[in-house]
Order: structure tokens, then C-alpha cells, then sequence
């Protein structure tokens, strides 16, 4: 019998105080491998997540899909079309479907979940012979709009799901991440995926309030780009830039022994001839000074109309951060200064929404004055 374990604790680490726990899978020894039809998706920008409440995360690949211009034919999708970006030869195009959280493109949208639901299905369905059809848990960003919410139950059911549920992703996250949400003391959570970031406050298995900000990772690399264009000349693109954020990137230095360089490759505006230069996490900071205040100026609007008991709860539960720009170093501490209260990141962070997703479809009675089901919602 499966037993899924939330606990939660601290680590000290270099970069600051790491939230430990989130959510695992204890499996029992011997017999066969069950399977529940039963998944939940993180829907990312970014990347796109699969969890299974039995297997655990089962995929983990870019949210990108790769087709012909002309004929819209699906050359490939997920690690191997994100290979193609800015590499397609004229005929084929590699695009994001996902835009700030939510769907650009219905058509793309449906294919990539269908093909990544079949990339499962190759994995996990046809070894135990059934036809796989799942009851699916989509975790979407605070504050879509009804149009968006459609969009995405419509994607799901006609990618083959037999019913479809949305979570709000900060949420998803929370319970991802092992925060006790159903409890009657307020939790607060930032979730920094790579095209918005949610900041919710979460009581009694709900948001009590929240922002949803069309800031996140992806700016981070696209101020990137233009901050090396300006001081440099030099054009670099998507994949670049998401290197040097990750190699030597930083929201604030802590000390400056911690200031490291690297060598940044890309063409040269003036002359169009290739050229090296070399950056220090100053200048990635000074590059993402704007996107990273306005993440924390997000967050402080969020505390200031959070009820006050509830504040007080989170202050002395402390600030809880997740998805991947929550690991831009010393993030955390950043957060912490500009307001007074502790912050950690979640040791899952970049996986706790669909961590969470698949765990809350095992919280449906809990959580069902919070979710959108696919029978009510589409019959509206």
C-alpha cells in the first residue's frame, strides 16, 4: 500500500535556509507495480511536469513543441524540440505554447499534452495492458481568466483524459512543498515558474488572498538578453542566457568573494562576427534588479492586505518559495529583507506544483470548494 509522507523541517545551506520534506511516495516491497490512472500536470511556461500518485514524477521535459510552417505537422516535442530552438531550418519551428502560465495556443496546447500523455502511456500504460485514459489535476496560475480556464479543460479532455480538474498552481504548490494547508493558521507561498509568479496566502485548504504576476523566470532571462546587448553589443539567445543565470547568476551578493564571472559566447551587432565577453554576477544582478523587485514588491502588496491573525501566523511560520527562479541565489534572502520575515526555499522547488497536483487529487473532499472540475465547468 502507498503511504504519501509530508514533513517539514529546515537545512542550512550556503545560499540560505532550505525547506525540507516537501512530499514523497512509500511503496511496499513485493507484488506487482500498481498504477492509478490518476495524474497531475504542472502546466509550465518552462517546462512541463507529469506526476503519477504510484511512480512519482514520470516526466520531466521543456514545454516546446517543434512543427512544420507549413503543414503544421508535430515534428517533435519536449527535450528534443527544445534542442531545435533557434537551430530549425526554415521549413520547421520550435515554439512555447505555454505563454506566462497560461495557454497561447489551444491546437499546440492539446497536442503537446496528448503526445506527452502518450509518451506515459509508452512508459506506464501499455506495459500493464490497459488503454489509458486519466482523471487529470492541472495546477493554472492565480487569476486566469474564464476564457484560459476553458482552454485548458478543453486541451486536457481532448488530449484523452476521462475528467479534468484545475488547481490554483501557488496551491498546488503549498501542498506540494508539505505545508499543512488544511490547518486553521495561514501559510504563505511564492511560486516563481518561467512565465508568472503566484503569491498566495493559503488557510483551511484554501487562498485566502493572492497576486498572480506576469513576471518570472523567463523575464529574468529575456532582461538578460537585453542587458548584454546594451553594455556589450552582443546578441545571445533564450538558452544562453538561462546559463548564465543558473552559472553565476544572483538576486543580491552576500559577501564579495561570492561575485564569480563567465565567458558569454554570441554574435557581435556591429560587426555580426562571433565574439566572447566576459560577465560577473554584478552585472546579472544590476540586469535583474527590475523583475526581481517587482516579485517582492508583489509579495509585500500581498502581505499588506493578508488579515492581520493570519500575518501573524506567517511570520512566525515563515515564507515559503518554489518553482525554478525560487533558486536564483540569495532570492531568499532578498525576500527576507525587504520584509522582516523568514524565508525558505522548498527543497522540491521546481517540482512541488506537480507534486502537488497529483497529491490533491487525493485531497478532493478537502480541497473541492477550490477546484474547477471539467463535468460542471464546460456545461456552463
Amino acid at each position: 500500500m502507498d503511504r504519501v509522507l509530508a514533513y517539514v523541517g529546515y537545512r542550512s545551506t550556503p545560499r540560505g535556509a532550505v525547506l525540507l520534506g516537501t512530499a514523497r511516495n512509500e511503496k511496499a516491497t513485493g507484488g506487482a507495480l500498481r498504477f492509478s490512472e490518476d495524474i497531475g500536470i504542472d502546466l509550465g511556461t518552462a517546462t512541463f511536469l507529469i506526476y503519477s500518485k504510484n511512480r512519482g514524477l514520470v516526466l520531466n521535459e521543456p514545454s516546446v513543441i517543434a512543427m512544420t510552417r507549413d503543414t503544421k505537422e508535430v515534428m517533435a516535442v519536449g527535450e528534443e524540440a527544445y534542442r531545435m530552438l533557434g537551430r530549425t531550418p526554415g521549413n520547421i519551428v520550435a515554439v512555447r505554447p505555454i505563454k506566462d502560465g497560461v495557454i497561447a495556443d489551444d491546437a499546440l496546447t492539446e497536442k503537446m499534452i496528448a503526445m506527452f500523455l502518450r509518451k506515459v502511456q509508452g512508459s506506464m500504460g501499455r506495459m500493464l495492458g490497459f488503454n489509458f485514459k486519466p482523471q487529470l489535476m492541472v495546477g493554472v496560475p492565480s487569476g486566469v481568466t474564464d476564457v484560459e480556464k476553458r482552454a485548458v479543460l478543453r486541451a486536457a479532455l481532448n488530449a484523452n483524459a476521462k475528467r479534468a480538474f484545475l488547481i490554483e498552481e501557488p496551491l498546488a504548490a503549498a501542498i506540494g512543498a508539505g505545508l499543512k494547508i488544511a490547518e486553521p493558521v495561514g501559510s504563505m507561498i511564492v511560486d516563481i515558474g518561467g512565465g508568472s509568479t503566484d503569491v498566495a496566502v493559503i488557510s483551511l485548504g484554501g487562498i485566502v488572498v493572492s497576486e498572480s504576476l506576469r513576471v518570472a523566470g523567463n523575464e529574468f532571462d529575456e532582461s538578460i538578453i537585453r542587458f548584454v546587448r546594451r553594455k556589450h553589443n552582443l546578441m545571445i539567445g533564450d538558452r544562453t542566457a538561462e546559463e548564465i543565470k543558473v552559472k553565476i547568476g544572483a538576486a543580491m551578493l552576500l559577501r564579495p568573494e561570492d561575485n564569480l564571472m563567465a565567458e558569454v559566447r554570441g554574435r557581435d551587432l556591429l560587426h555580426g562576427l562571433p565574439k566572447t565577453v566576459s560577465i560577473e554576477t554584478t552585472d546579472i544582478i544590476d540586469a535583474l534588479a527590475e523583475p526581481v523587485s517587482k516579485i517582492a514588491e508583489g509579495v509585500k502588496r500581498v502581505l499588506e492586505i493578508t488579515p492581520p491573525e493570519l500575518v501573524s501566523d506567517i511570520i512566525d511560520r515563515g515564507i515559503v518559495m518554489t518553482g525554478g527562479g525560487a533558486l536564483l541565489r540569495n532570492f531568499d534572502e532578498l525576500l527576507r529583507q525587504a520584509t522582516g520575515i523568514p524565508v525558505a526555499v522548498a527543497e522540491n522547488a521546481t517540482e512541488a506544483v506537480a507534486v502537488g497536483t497529483g497529491m490533491a487529487l487525493e485531497m478532493i473532499p478537502i480541497l473541492r470548494h477550490h477546484l474547477i472540475s471539467s463535468d460542471n465547468y464546460l456545461r456552463r
